[in-house]
């Protein structure tokens, strides 16, 4: 019992000879005094030139590291401030107790002491184990650094890689310190292991497919087929990547919408990067007048392109005929863009198609309206050609009328 300790005894040898009660309420007050001045003055000024003379000697390094982080994630519970914050709360105890020493009150002391109970094992216990969650909580910011410091200086590593290494190596530091602390407790981990077995297979049965979208995440962190800030087009969805977690990827479309799409059906469609490489060749179709020269027209039409300022001169613009159209030869326009977003994308179309129609009226170029021209056969009944003119006439000796439209 908390009463029969050696310094209760003796509390109550030395304090008992107060029998007036003016005595008790000067020694009270002396007391309490002390215990201010030893709490607010004493103790601070004493862990201060202690925390000085260990910093000089002895800290430095990771052990530095480690502190900082501690400060940085636990402003209040520094181990300066917890110690310094334990002895106070010792003090008042102390100072409590001998209060009620003093007023003869040790009643109230065997009371408090039968509620408390517990022996020097349990604490101990309890203090490795609340030293074990905040070395866990601190490891995972140092992970968290690390990871990062990591990242900054390898050039593959990309912010998405960054933030699932991250989380797994966190999840991981957790999961192993649970079972350091199960097992110290004494729970049998065994049976833990068995009903998380088959825990495991009813959650996998009941979500594949976020289980599917799962794997497929860390199989695109790893293939890495597109980063955030990508312009990317992923089956019949085009848009650029804002976000990319382990069970979804987020498109911001040209509309201004966003769509998420699950990783696992990322995985398994055709994806288009049109950042990856930073360059993008853009093609503008254009039809000139069968009368005109291809190789004019061409050499024109290049030369209209270069002026575009959104248009890179290496690789040079690239002007070819490529078809033939129902009214016109079909010219295909070739350029290269640097640093490729839709907006200028857009943009260099629209000033491309403006310079080379702007080329072509200069040079007298014609771009032909779609035409059609509409004939028949003689030996169908149609037209034939009659006298030494050759103008061909209808059987019923009506003029032919060649019209288009």
């Amino acid at each position: 019992m908390l009463a029969r300790l050696p310094l209760v005894a003796q509390f109550g040898s030395v304090f008992g000879r107060l029998s007036s009660t003016e005595e008790r309420l000067l020694a009270s007050v002396v007391l309490a005094l002390a215990a201010i001045a030893l709490a607010a003055l004493v103790v601070p000024f004493l862990l201060r030139q202690c925390r000085r003379l260990v910093a000089r000697r002895y800290l430095g390094g990771a052990i530095d590291d480690f502190v900082g982080q501690v400060n940085g994630r636990f402003p209040v519970t520094t181990p300066v401030v917890l110690l310094l914050r334990s002895l106070q709360v010792g003090i008042c105890l102390v100072t409590a107790l001998t209060l009620l020493v003093i007023w003869d009150q040790q009643w109230l002391v065997r009371q408090s002491a039968a509620l408390v109970r517990f022996s020097l094992a349990d604490a101990l216990a309890w203090v490795f184990t609340g030293v074990l969650v905040v070395g866990a909580y601190v490891g995972m910011g140092l992970l968290e650094d690390a990871v990062a410091a990591f990242s900054r200086e390898a050039d593959r590593m990309t912010a998405h890689q960054e933030q699932i290494v991250t989380r797994v190596g966190q999840i991981g530091l957790l999961v192993i310190v649970a079972f350091v602390l199960l097992g110290f407790w004494g729970v049998d981990l065994g049976g833990l292991l068995v009903g998380a077995g088959f825990l495991g297979i009813v959650v996998g049965l009941a979500a594949r497919q976020t289980l599917g979208s799962l794997i497929a995440g860390f199989v695109l962190m790893f293939s890495r087929p597109f980063e955030i800030g990508d312009w990317v087009e992923v089956g019949d969805e085009e848009g650029v990547v804002t976000d990319i977690t382990i069970i979804n990827t987020r498109l911001e479309n040209f509309d201004g919408e966003f769509v998420v799409i699950p990783n696992d059906r990322v995985a398994d469609r055709a994806i288009t990067n049109r950042s990856q490489k930073g360059r993008l060749r853009l093609r503008v179709e254009v039809g000139i007048d069968y009368e005109a020269d291809p190789a004019t027209a061409a050499e024109v039409a290049t030369e209209a392109i270069e002026t575009v300022d959104q248009v890179e001169e290496t690789p040079s613009p690239h002007v070819f005929p490529r078809d033939f159209g129902d009214s016109a030869v079909v010219l295909e326009m070739r350029f290269w863009i640097e640093h490729p977003t839709p907006p200028k994308r857009w943009r260099a179309q629209a000033q491309v198609v403006e310079r080379v129609k702007a080329a072509f009226d200069r040079e007298g170029i014609k771009i032909p309206y779609p035409q059609r021209e509409l004939s028949g056969r003689a030996e169908t009944g149609g037209f034939r050609v009659e006298d030494g003119r050759g103008e061909p006439v209808r059987p019923d000796g009506a003029e032919r009328d060649d019209s288009t439209d």
